[in-house]
Parts: structure tokens; sequence; C-alpha cells
């Protein structure tokens, strides 16, 4: 008889990857006796690699050596080689159906998410919304595995051992010491579409306030990309308390050892809530053109911890990548810098 197990597969964004990771823990905490190897692409190896000692990582370049129907063909074959007793398929998408194709002809337990997308249509329809709760990532991951004949029940607080965090001593001199006097406040002010973004000249006034507020306060800016670059250099000129940590830190690792001493994250709706979220880190998270109620809140956070506006037009799209229909991205413009600080201030208060 077959040793039980499962492949997992979730290629997708980083957020969407990282939100496997408490389900996946809670499995492998659950089962003991089941292997779990989670197939997604290479960036996501350092969030399952040490998740649990049942729990492997793999990854598959779909772009060059898995690409098109002969590289997936290629991939199957390797899948198969692992003896596989069940197929979880958390992305639900071209490349992640046709496996499932080839693993239900070789008579797999095979199950995959549902996406619940006639409930994201409704919230986000222009003449009909009807706004209410649609089931979170993480309850739909769980349906996946309760399909498979392995109910889940989700306790995860932080990759790192619960109270500690990360080990600093991993980080850079200037990194590696926390003063007990200090407030750590991590800001990752992008996302991949501008209708989750809140104004860098909004963003800017935060850290100000913040400072102003907390003068033995470090910032500690997160993000990769051009805008990145423009603002964190520009904001760590003029601000001796601001730290772009991509040029402070060498890997994903060391990004998250830092996040897991953060008092408190400001994010956007993008992956950098989703990572804080896994070092057990209290996030303040900035919401325009989406919204929580399409299910993509950070794992154990706090909803009075969310900022946002409410107009009639909100949300306008599930993952933020459709233009404004007003024209002035009101859902971000119109959030006072005021107001996200006075979330931090009461996170702060409170620790």
């Amino acid at each position: 008889m077959k040793k039980e197990h499962i492949l997992v597969i979730r290629f997708s964004a980083m957020g969407d990857v990282a939100m496997v990771v408490p389900v996946v823990y809670s499995l492998a905490q659950q089962y003991p006796h089941v292997r779990i190897t989670v197939l997604s692409r290479t960036f996501a190896r350092p969030l399952f690699e040490d998740l649990a000692p049942n729990v492997n990582f793999m990854a598959a370049d779909l772009k060059h050596e898995y690409h098109g129907i002969k590289g997936l063909n290629a991939l199957y074959r390797r899948l198969a080689a692992k003896q596989f007793t069940a197929v979880a398929d958390l992305h639900n998408v071209l490349r992640s159906e046709y496996l499932r194709l080839r693993f239900n002809i070789g008579h797999y337990r095979v199950e995959h998410i549902n996406k619940h997308r006639k409930g994201r249509r409704r919230i986000t329809s222009k003449r009909s919304k009807h706004l209410e709760q649609q089931p979170t990532s993480f309850e739909n991951y769980v349906e996946v595995f309760k399909k498979l004949g392995y109910p889940v029940n989700i306790q995860f607080k932080s990759i790192f051992p619960e109270g500690e965090g990360g080990n600093l001593n991993m980080l850079a001199k200037g990194l590696n010491v926390k003063n007990s006097f200090e407030q750590w406040i991590g800001i990752a002010p992008f996302a991949a579409h501008q209708g989750k973004v809140y104004p860098p000249q909004l963003m800017h006034q935060v850290i100000e306030q913040l400072l102003q507020k907390y003068p033995k306060a470090r910032i500690f800016l997160f993000g990769r990309g051009q805008q990145e670059e423009q603002y964190f250099t520009e904001w760590t000129k003029e601000h001796k308390a601001c730290v772009y940590v991509c040029k402070n830190v060498e890997s994903l690792h060391q990004e998250l050892i830092l996040m897991s001493h953060l008092d408190v994250m400001i994010s956007m709706d993008s992956s950098n809530m989703h990572l804080a979220s896994l070092t057990g880190t209290p996030v303040v998270s900035v919401w325009g053109a989406t919204h929580p109620y399409a299910g993509f809140l950070g794992w154990g956070q706090d909803k009075a911890n969310i900022v946002q506006v409410d107009l009639d037009c909100r949300p306008c799209s599930i993952y933020g990548q459709k233009p404004c229909r007003r024209g002035d991205y009101a859902c971000m413009n119109n959030i006072s810098p005021k107001t996200i600080v006075e979330k931090v201030e009461h996170i702060l208060s409170i620790k």
C-alpha cells in the first residue's frame, strides 16, 4: 500500500502562495503520517522548506523548463514518479487544470479550489452590487483538503517560534539589534496595480506624522521595483530613521526575519500583508479598489485594523487591475494619513 502523499499545487503571485502556508502547516501538524509536497514557483521555497518535517517543496519553472503542453507533460511525468496518493489543486487555472486532467486519467484522487466567481462578480458589479463577505482563500483551501478526506482546523501563529521571531543575528549589522526603546514600523506602500496603491505623497505624510509621534521609531520600507527605488531613495535621504529594506537584506528569508520583529506593518492589499501575517505581525491594511470581503485579508489579522472608505463603486475589481471608473481613485485619495497613523497608534498602545 502506498504511503499517503499529497501534492499541493499553487503557482500564482507571492500573496496567493503565502496564504497556503497556514493551511499546509495545520495539515502537516494534524496528519504527521502524511507526506506533503508543495509545487510552486522558486520564490516560494523559503515559505515551506522548514515549515514541518513532513512538508517538502518542489519548484517548477513554467516559463522555460515546463513551458507549454510539452513542458507540462514533462512536469507530469516527473510528478507521477513521486507516487502521490492525492492531488490538491489550489490554483485552478489552465496549467493546473491540465495537470489535473493527467492525474485524473491516472486515477488519482484529485480535487480543486472553488473560487466562488459568482459571488465575487456580485460584489464588484457596477449596476447591481451586493456587498457581502465571500469565503476566504483559507476556507477555500481547507475545503479542497476536506474533499480529499483530510479535514483541517487551521492552527497557525507564525513560521517562526511563537514569541521569539526570526534570528536577528542572521541580518546585517544595523538590523541585528532592536533596542527596547524603539518602535519598529514596516511600510509596504506599493502594489502591482494602481487601484491598490496609496498615493506616495500621502504615505510620506504618514511617515512624517509617525516620526513626529515616535521620534525613536525606525521605519522599514518593504518592496522592490521602480517606484520603490524612486521614493524609498528619496525618503531614506530625508529621514535617517527610514531603512530601504531590500538594500540591506539578501533574501526573502531575511525579510521575513525582519518582519517578525516589527511592532506593526502598514501594507496595501499586497503580498507584504500576507508575508507579515505569516510572522504574526499585526498589519494596518489599506484597501482601495479591492475589498476585504473578496476574502484576501491576511491570516490572523484584526478587521479593526483595516483602512478603507465607503464608496458606491467599491470594490470595482477583485485584484485591483481595472482602471478607476471615476477617474480619480477616490478610494485611495480620500483616505487621510491621520487615519492610518491612528490605527498604528492603537496597535502600539496595546503591545
